[in-house]
């Protein structure tokens, strides 16, 4: 088989995987009856209502594809319901899987996987399933796989289909471990089918097509079109580079007056004020450690100080001697409040500008 057919058959086989299971979960959202099919030692088979309380109302009968001489009760009984087929363990091959921790998430694949190494049948010609996977050594879990061909199940599932069934689900029992003879081993699905949603699951996959084929027309036209806008963006960033490097080439040739000029003046002012974290500097040199300010506000070279001190009026001289201050004096009265430790003042000075400070 050529790679190109095997990627076309797994791609089939996925698509009927999805719409069964859509199937399925819908028709688990309907109210309908179950009963379960017990295949015994002799191949006979045992209806139990899954009803709580419900009693065995028939004897064990026999079951294949044209199930002759199946009683009418039987058969009015099975039709219409949503059947559990739990087959003996000897119609399976059950191998022992042991797996990282972090498997767990994906066992649907590393089985569907790992089915031709471990049965003599692929994985679409097998029905199997798998036990709840258990805690193992060194960080890995250990699991115990059922199998068995497709064409061994058939016959019961073409007898269910004969009678009318909704929905067969087929089961089969692990073998039990001495350790666990306490406990009856948890049943292990193989294989789910819904009878009346053939015709939906053909629907759904028609439809999965259907939007699969829409959803590739868009992407194609999607990219269709970001390569007619790319081209097109492309050439208005282009267009959008070629004026950036004209314009920074009339800058470095002086050809954009105005902005050199914002710019020079802008570089004469940084040269003309004093920086804020100068003067705030200046001022904690100029005052002494029983002086703290407040509140202090500066608009262009004047600055204007808030603060306490015990010797307000010694701080007009301690300004006019630094080199950064000039004309200091006190804009508003001096007054004592009871809570502060000293008096609160209120002085202004004129800021140096760079070029006239002292050295």
């Amino acid at each position: 088989m050529s790679p190109v057919s095997q990627i076309v058959d797994g791609f089939a086989s996925w698509m009927d995987v999805v719409a069964d299971t859509i199937v399925a979960s819908i028709a688990r959202l309907r109210n309908v009856r179950s009963v379960e099919l017990v295949e015994g030692d002799d191949g006979s088979f045992s209806l139990r209502p899954r009803e709580a309380g419900a009693a065995p109302t028939h004897p064990p009968f026999r079951l294949d594809e044209a199930a002759p001489g199946l009683p009418d009760r039987v058969t009015a009984e099975l039709r219409g319901r949503d059947i559990e087929l739990v087959l003996r363990p000897g119609h399976f091959l059950f191998r022992p899987l042991e797996l990282p921790k972090r498997a767990a998430e994906f066992l649907d694949g590393i089985v569907r996987a790992q089915i031709d190494r471990l049965t003599p049948w692929s994985a679409s010609e097998a029905a199997f399933g798998w036990t709840p996977p258990e805690q193992a050594a060194e960080e890995r879990i250990g699991l115990t796989v059922a199998a068995t061909a497709r064409v061994r199940i058939e016959p019961y599932v073409q007898a269910l289909k004969a009678i009318g069934a909704k929905s067969i689900v087929v089961y089969t029992l692990p073998p039990a471990r001495s350790e666990d003879t306490a406990a009856a081993p948890a049943p292990i699905r193989v294989h789910e089918h819904a009878i009346s949603g053939m015709l939906g699951v053909a629907r759904v996959r028609q439809a999965l097509l259907a939007v699969l084929v829409a959803v590739s027309v868009v992407s194609a036209l999607a990219m269709a079109a970001s390569q007619i806008l790319g081209t097109e963006l492309d050439g208005q960033l282009d267009a959008l580079n070629g004026q950036i490097a004209a314009q920074r080439l009339a800058l470095t040739r002086g050809e954009q007056r105005g902005e050199t000029t914002a710019l020079r003046a802008l570089e004469r002012r940084k040269q003309e004020r004093a920086a804020t974290v100068l003067v705030i500097e200046a001022l904690a040199r100029v005052l002494p450690d029983h002086s703290y300010v407040t509140e202090m506000h500066i608009e262009g070279d004047k600055l204007q100080v808030i603060g306490v001190s015990r010797e307000a009026p010694t701080l007009i001289g301690l300004m006019e001697q630094s080199s950064r201050f000039t004309e200091a004096t006190f804009f508003a009265p001096t007054t004592r409040v009871p809570q502060e430790p000293g008096e609160r003042f209120h002085i202004e000075a004129r800021i140096r500008m760079p070029s006239e400070a002292k050295p």
